[in-house]
């Protein structure tokens, strides 16, 4: 397969990635409300992205794609797990 597709094909999965990451600011939202939701998925989310992170970090050749992505995932999975914990 072209390489150039490929490379393409991760970009397009990481800006798909981040925009189901952005989806967490609604529960974030909710959470600061009041209306507290299950911390579970945040939690493993945090832990997945953090996963994903240090493998594409510690890769000879550091993948771009994977880390651009999963920065968003643990920054709202964090964000949503602690306004998920905190009585507001």
């Amino acid at each position: 397969m072209n390489e150039n597709l490929i490379n393409k094909i991760g970009w397009g999965a990481s800006i798909l990635a981040c925009t189901m990451y952005i989806s967490y600011i609604d529960q974030i939202m909710l959470n600061l409300s009041g209306q507290k939701g299950s911390n579970l998925l945040a939690i493993v989310t945090t832990v997945n992205c953090c996963a994903w992170l240090l493998y594409a970090s510690l890769k000879h050749k550091k993948d771009w794609p994977i880390i651009v992505c999963n920065v968003p995932g643990v920054i709202l999975g964090t964000i949503t797990a602690i306004t998920g914990l905190i009585q507001f």
